[in-house]
């Protein structure tokens, strides 16, 4: 049972210092990775302001269905996200 959704409702979810990926365009081509560093809502809900890992740019980012969120940190009553699974 996936305790987070029923915390935090459904859907996509983020804090500051979690980690995005995104899955590449194509088969063979890579995805990328970024930080989230600042919400736009305070409950969590994209879009998020993320630095991209590859070019270290900052951009404004609403995922779509290739994307999850790695919770790198603790939340109250949660653990930190070790295995990088999709919530």
């Amino acid at each position: 049972m996936d305790t987070f959704a029923l915390h935090y409702g459904p859907g996509v979810h983020a804090d500051v210092g979690d980690q995005i990926v995104v899955g590449g365009p194509s088969v063979g081509k890579p995805g990328r990775d970024g930080e989230v560093v600042a919400l736009h809502h305070p409950d969590g809900t994209p879009p998020y302001d993320v630095r991209w890992s590859d070019t270290g740019r900052t951009t404004v980012f609403f995922p779509g269905p290739d994307a999850h969120v790695r919770h790198l940190h603790e939340r109250p009553g949660h653990s930190a996200d070790a295995g990088g699974a999709a919530r």
